[in-house]
């Protein structure tokens, strides 16, 4: 049965699948494309990772939409059955061969190798040759963000452009707005045998029914509508012989059976379902109004904000003998939980169950690093002990934290289906990994949770377990796999000569920190807790810090540049007698990143900057800033001092300090620190965390929660939730603070490259080519642009054929002051444009 599916979760083994209907299914690491197996047969024979095999993240993305075939319908042990599936070119194209295929045709392909020129695509036909030029991959490539080409075994969308030779060889394009605008057509000679899923057809209403609706299209083919798949807008409005546009979703040959859907985001090829914003998944809702019952399905709901949802029938109540039909009218009310989201379907998954409502855990998202877990030992290991936490949640508890002893017969403490007390050391929600230990020491500990560096402050004490002794010390571990030395000068008030034979792995000890290095993830502890840094410490304030104290946060001072380091600036305060030396970063200098790197490199010794604030004071700096954001902040007291003064729903001024794969850290002026979750980070879909944001970053962060007791601020950095009201005005303001900082780059750029600043995208310019490369791109030169590399890729030197000492007229298409690079482009079109 081949299916259109939408890419729900992407691990490096399997592909997870939303289907229509609420299904899902699974797609293995080894059902990509011929080629990609290949390959990883290779690495697994030779042992050693390929260049060539990029794993499965850097391929797909979720939300995208793709042809599959069912491979298998496999049940578990609990009675569930999993779907596996395809998305081989070779098993989803399986009904066409070279002679069906035509100009128009929209069909699966995988990349099969690189080319000089494009790429060939494998398409599953026998006897064909596809070829798809750069031309028609290059607004899809720089679309889907994956790197600057396309990758062995990425599953394409493809449009047969051309067909030569009998069908032999085909010329393909990706290119979005055409893959957009395709229709089947009759002309196209689709058949029952090689229909596929994702063809768009004009079709016409044969029957309207409760249920659904019957269609024809492409002359001969009959297809089923279901009421989850009529457009929402129009679904009271549909008649017999009305024209529709309509998008094949699903096709069974044996059977002969089509589905079709009218959903919108379907209806132009290429196009992505809605998604459900991460934080609805789990949210219970008080009043869920039954919009249609359908005695054989289930039933379909409205919620507050007007969106659908459906509840299948095992969900509306406990067990089947409770069900109570007349409790599903139009119009009746019920309490109920979002359980899923189907991007097939575009709509909820909802339970009426009252133990899934009560539920704690419904995904991996809910559970957080330090939670204490109940759980149900499923099976025993050698690599541990498998423990069900929660429906489709399942844990790992490694053989080294089954006690706080070294069991060496676990089987003989715990047996399949005891219910155990459990404390998860690290969550990962994206690889539905959890990792819990029993040690009643960790489980049963009162101390903070240290599970990021950030959180290690000097004084800081809390439990961890030992990984290594060695004759330097013991590595101990904390939570979200956390570490730091205690070296062996600090393993007790006693000297240790062999801590190997002192302290064994797994063992659980009380350390206190005594400095920590976050950027560095360096980590320095003592086991001896009474030690506080003695006077002649290096921990210990010098003189010249003692008489910082007299900079109070947000002083304004204005500073001169002493020297120039690779990271920031070392400065003295022109106000201050004793010539007390400051430190700004490279990142405060200016709100954003770019602009800061600008600054730094025009920058010199002797420079005097004006407005710059005392930020804080770490170690032997004043630390300042330039980041006006900040600066506003602070002088309108829109700021914290102390953990004790949040509130939830506050929004501050802040500055991103460290980004991790599970979150970002912010701090905030006056030193408070907090976590945006990955969830929290941005409104789009978040795959990398290092796509979104980067250290140095200037955000506005709404405070969503604190613990007191953990001292942790919970944040939010969607955009949609972090504005004070006024949206517009808040984006003219930064936009002018941008050009303001950027007109001062070029005012300073001046005084040293005065040629550069005189380069601005649109100029035309005369060059003399000095060097035609072999990739196409050419190098020029000219009078007015000395000391530049200027260059002018293949595509923008247009249909010209050049040569070394030729004179011609460019355009600027983009001027990089760091680099010394200037872009150009000679194509007629652009020359001839008007200022």
């Amino acid at each position: 049965m081949l299916l259109l599916g939408c890419i729900k979760e992407v691990s490096d083994y399997d592909l997870t699948i939303s289907l229509p209907n609420g299904l899902s299914g699974f797609v293995p690491v080894t059902q990509i494309s011929d080629a990609y197996s290949k390959l990883l047969t290779k690495q697994v024979a030779q042992g050693e990772l390929l260049e060539e095999l990029n794993p499965l993240p850097d391929m797909f993305s979720p939300g995208t939409l793709v042809r599959c075939i069912v491979t298998s319908i496999e049940k578990s042990d609990d009675g569930r059955r999993s779907v596996k599936l395809s998305i081989d070119p070779k098993k989803v194209n399986k009904g066409l061969n070279s002679t069906a295929l035509a100009a128009g045709m929209l069909l699966s392909g995988s990349v099969l190798s690189v080319e000089d020129h494009g790429y060939l695509v494998d398409i599953g036909v026998t006897g064909t040759h596809a070829f798809l030029p750069h031309q028609k991959a290059k607004n899809y490539i720089k679309a889907v963000k994956k790197g600057p080409d396309l990758k062995i075994g990425q599953n394409l969308n493809c449009l047969i452009v051309e067909v030569k030779n009998e069908g032999r060889v085909v010329c393909l394009s990706i290119d979005r707005s055409e893959v957009a605008a395709s229709i089947a057509t009759e002309r196209q000679n689709w058949a029952l045998s090689n229909l596929l899923p994702g063809l768009v057809v004009k079709a016409r209403v044969q029957k309207v029914a409760p249920l659904g609706m019957k269609l024809t299209f492409l002359t001969y083919f009959t297809g089923i509508v279901d009421f989850m798949h009529m457009d929402p807008e129009k679904s009271m409005s549909y008649s017999p012989d009305q024209v529709v546009k309509a998008c094949v979703l699903s096709v069974h040959p044996a059977s002969r059976a089509v589905r079709l859907t009218l959903r919108p985001p379907f209806l132009h090829p290429g196009g992505a379902p809605r998604q459900l914003p991460s934080q609805h998944l789990g949210a219970v809702l008080e009043e869920a109004t039954v919009k249609a019952f359908y005695k054989q399905f289930g039933a379909v709901f409205e919620l507050d904000d007007g969106t659908l949802a459906f509840a299948r029938l095992k969900h509306l109540s406990k067990t089947r003998k409770s069900f109570k039909p007349g409790a599903f009218k139009e119009g009746c009310k019920h309490k109920c939980r979002i359980i899923d989201y189907s991007l097939m379907d575009e709509m909820c998954i909802v339970s009426l169950k009252h133990q899934i409502i009560e539920a704690r855990f419904l995904q991996y998202q809910d559970i957080h690093t330090g939670d204490v877990v109940q759980g149900k030992v499923l099976s025993l290991k050698p690599i541990g002990m498998q423990v069900k936490v929660a429906d489709g949640i399942r844990g790992l508890v490694p053989s080294l934290h089954l006690s706080d002893v070294i069991l060496k017969q676990p089987e003989k403490k715990y047996n399949t289906g005891d219910e155990v007390k459990c404390r998860v050391l690290e969550c990962n929600p994206g690889g539905k990994k959890l990792i819990l230990t029993l040690k009643k020491s960790l489980v049963q500990s009162k101390l903070p949770v240290l599970s990021n560096y950030e959180d290690a402050k000097p004084g800081l004490i809390t439990h961890g377990f030992v990984v290594c002794a060695r004759e330097f010390g013991c590595i101990v571990k904390f939570y979200n796999d956390v570490k730091g030395l205690v070296p062996k000068n600090e393993l007790g008030s006693e000297p240790v000569s062999c801590p190997e034979k002192v302290f064994y792995e797994g063992q659980v000890l009380k350390v206190m920190v005594l400095k920590c290095e976050p950027q560095q993830e360096r980590l320095l502890l003592t086991f001896r807790l009474s030690s506080r840094p003695s006077p002649g410490d290096k921990w210990k304030c010098t003189p010249k810090e003692k008489q910082e104290v007299k900079y109070q946060i947000g002083e304004i001072v204005n500073v001169k540049i002493l020297k120039k380091k690779e990271n920031g600036l070392e400065v003295s305060i022109v106000e201050d007698e004793d010539n007390v030396v400051a430190w700004i970063p490279t990142l405060h200098l200016s709100d954003f990143v770019a602009t800061s790197k600008l600054l730094w490199h025009c920058l010199r010794e002797g420079d005097v900057l004006p407005r710059v604030m005392y930020l804080s004071d770490k170690g032997e700096h004043i630390i300042l800033s330039r980041k006006s954001s900040l600066i506003s902040a602070v002088q309108e007291e829109q700021v914290v001092r102390s953990f004790s003064e949040i509130q939830p729903g506050m929004l501050l001024t802040g500055c991103v300090r460290n980004v991790m794969p599970f979150g970002v850290f912010v701090e905030f002026p006056f030193g408070v620190t907090g976590l945006a979750p990955k969830v929290s980070m941005s409104d789009k879909f978040v795959t990398d965390t290092k796509d979104h944001f980067v250290v140095g970053q200037t955000v506005i962060a709404k405070v969503m929660s604190i613990d007191e007791e953990k001292q942790r601020v919970l944040l939010n950095l969607k955009v949609s939730e972090c504005s004070s009201g006024d949206s517009a005005a808040e984006s003219f303001a930064l936009l002018n603070q941008y050009f303001k900082e950027l007109k001062e780059f070029r005012d300073m750029l001046r005084r040293g490259e005065p040629s550069i600043c005189e380069l601005v995208p649109g100029k035309k310019v005369h060059l003399v080519v000095q060097d035609v490369r072999e990739d196409g791109s050419a190098v020029f030169s000219g009078s007015s642009v000395t000391g530049l590399t200027i260059t002018a890729t293949r595509y923008h030197l247009g249909e010209k054929n050049i040569a070394p000492g030729e004179k011609r007229k460019a355009l600027v298409l983009h001027v990089d002051a760091l680099t010394s690079e200037v872009y150009v482009s000679l194509r007629e079109e652009l020359l001839k444009q008007r200022p």
